[in-house]
């Protein structure tokens, strides 16, 4: 119990570290070219055995899209937000043989990342409860827990997090309704923040 109150508290530190990171603009510092896809290829890989625990399907449909940015905080945002996926996604009881035939349709939670115009889209969709359009905002402020996530362990740091560097390269974050579920997006400019000269 102790040691994962400790681990807790080190995840929640690591948290607000990277956020300060984000936020404070130091991450620029570590900015490259690479390949959204990739990440979220690494990121299903990672989390795959982690939602098959869980009893859901996690898959990934990416096509390649370069980017310019900080590739360790895209990658963290992008964890986060499959861990929140894992953690408060699990798709709403149906009957078992419509159940099946929905998980062979779509998976639980699939990870996206594609090229919009000028944008990388890197997002995550769930078939969970979703989050009331009137809370989303309120969703990504930091330390917030909204009711039907206190059952659960968190610091309520991870959309805060993803905020943050969408924030650092210049996007947003974008929560909208899975039908059924959220749809989180990370909306990234492609050639990242113009460098400021004096």
């Amino acid at each position: 119990k102790a040691n994962e109150k400790s681990d807790g508290l080190i995840r929640t530190f690591n948290a607000l570290l990277m956020i300060a990171r984000a936020e404070s603009g130091q991450a620029r510092d570590n900015m490259t070219d690479f390949d959204a896809a990739e990440v979220a290829h690494g990121i299903h890989e990672l989390y795959e055995p982690l939602a098959e625990d869980k009893g859901m399907t996690l898959a990934v449909a990416a096509d390649t899209a370069a980017i310019h940015g900080n590739r360790e905080l895209i990658s963290q945002a992008l964890a986060n937000l499959v861990e929140n996926a894992i953690k408060y996604g699990q798709p709403v009881a149906v009957s078992a043989s419509a159940d099946a035939n929905a998980a062979a349709k779509s998976p639980d939670i699939l990870i996206e990342a594609r090229r919009h115009g000028d944008n990388v889209l890197l997002s995550v969709t769930d078939h969970g409860p979703g989050i009331p359009e009137a809370d989303r905002q309120r969703a990504v402020e930091r330390f917030v827990r909204l009711e039907a996530s206190r059952t659960q362990p968190g610091s309520g740091l991870g959309l805060s997090l993803a905020s943050a560097v969408a924030t650092l390269h210049g996007g947003d974050l974008r929560l909208a309704d899975g039908q059924p579920g959220l749809c989180v997006t990370l909306v990234i400019p492609s050639r990242g923040v113009e460098q400021k000269t004096v």
